[in-house]
Order: C-alpha cells, then sequence, then structure tokens
C-alpha cells in the first residue's frame, strides 16, 4: 500500500513544521506539502494533489470554510480534516456543509491525529468526542426548539404566554410570577385562565402535566 499524502495547511510556521515532523514519523504517512492558509492550499492541490489536508479553521485570507469549499469544488476526492477549538461551532457547521470530512481539537494527541487522518482516508467521518457531544446538545436545543414552536402554533400561545407555563410548572404561585415578569397579578391570573381555556385544561396541576409532558420545562 502506497503511503497516505497528507498536507498540513495552518497559519502558524511552528505548528506547520512540528505536525510536520511527527505525521512523517508513522511509516504510512507522507507530508508532501504545507500551506498557511486556504488560498495557498488550493494552489497546492492543483501542483500535487494530496489525498488528505489537515486544515486550520481560523487563518487569514482564506479561512479553512472557504479553502474547504474551494478545494471540494475543484478536487472532490481530497479529503479534509478540520483542526478545531471549542469555540468554532459556526466554523465547523460551514466547513461539514461544504464537504469536509469531520474536525479534530489542536490539542489532541498524535495518535489521535494519525488515526484520523487514516480514518478519514478510508472514507470515514471524523468526529472528536468532546466537540460531537457539544454538537448532540445543540441539535436537544434545537430539537426542542422546534417542538415548543410547534406547540405554540398548535394551541395559538405566544411567547409571554410559554413563559408563563413554565413559571406555573416550576411551582411559583400568581404573585411570583407577576414580580418576575413585572406584570399585575391580575394580569396574570387572567392570562393563565386564557391558557387553560386555549388548552382546555381545568386547573394548574393539569396546566403542570402538559408542560412537563411536552418539554416545556427548563
Amino acid at each position: 500500500m502506497e503511503n497516505i499524502k497528507v498536507m498540513v495547511v495552518d497559519d502558524e510556521k511552528l505548528i506547520r513544521s512540528g505536525m510536520t515532523m511527527i505525521l512523517n514519523t508513522y511509516d504510512d504517512i507522507e507530508v508532501i506539502s504545507t500551506a498557511s492558509n486556504g488560498e495557498e492550499a488550493l494552489m497546492e492541490c492543483r501542483k500535487n494533489q494530496p489525498d488528505v489536508i489537515l486544515m486550520d479553521i481560523r487563518m487569514p485570507k482564506w479561512d479553512g470554510v472557504i479553502g474547504t469549499k474551494l478545494i471540494k469544488n475543484e478536487f472532490e476526492n481530497i479529503k479534509i480534516l478540520i483542526l478545531t477549538t471549542f469555540d468554532d461551532m459556526e466554523y465547523i457547521h460551514n466547513a461539514l456543509k461544504n464537504g469536509a470530512s469531520g474536525y479534530l481539537l489542536k490539542d489532541s494527541d498524535y495518535d489521535l491525529i494519525y488515526e484520523g487522518i487514516k480514518g478519514c482516508f478510508k472514507g470515514n467521518i471524523i468526529i472528536n468526542p468532546k466537540v460531537a457531544s457539544k454538537i448532540i446538545n445543540e441539535n436537544v436545543d434545537y430539537s426542542k426548539k422546534m417542538a415548543i414552536d410547534q406547540i405554540k402554533s398548535n394551541n395559538n400561545l405566544n411567547d409571554n404566554e410559554i413563559t408563563i407555563i413554565k413559571e406555573v410548572a416550576n411551582g411559583l404561585n400568581n404573585k411570583e410570577i407577576s414580580e418576575r415578569l413585572f406584570l399585575s397579578e391580575g394580569t396574570i391570573k387572567n392570562k393563565i385562565s386564557n391558557i387553560l381555556s386555549k388548552l382546555s385544561l381545568r386547573d394548574r396541576t393539569q396546566l403542570t402535566i402538559f408542560a412537563f409532558k411536552n418539554n416545556i420545562v427548563e
């Protein structure tokens, strides 16, 4: 089997040289070129196509997202692994959307990066467990928001009424809710009556059950 040809793309020279030196110690990896941004990476691809690109995400000129998009448009078979940190979630989503094969953390163990490159070369999606957990949580929050939007639409409820339902389910009385929402106690009482009517519920107990069944309570 031929060596996996790798390109290292990072705007920091020390990282490029250090990563090159480490990766070249593996028998089946060969770093054939480096680049300091996405634009240089594309030009390097045109000279000598790598199998896998280890791509930094935040770089001057063309960052990892733009670089990934333009390289994948021109070289569909080149695999791209993104190097990232926890605060790069928007970059990660955009890079994956534009064809990246996964993402690794910059502080990953070198053996993990090595295994990631091999897995990527084989066509696998490489996901760092810590970052994957954060994305899953983001998706859960997004799904919850979509579910609440559906509840609002189906029952003709507004944001203010959803907030009141949450507070009722959390055990607050009318006075406590009025203080928290800066509304009169009488207004809160009327709003709860309207909510019960919209949902065809009898009392606060049924409203609390409704809130928990529909994951409205935080």
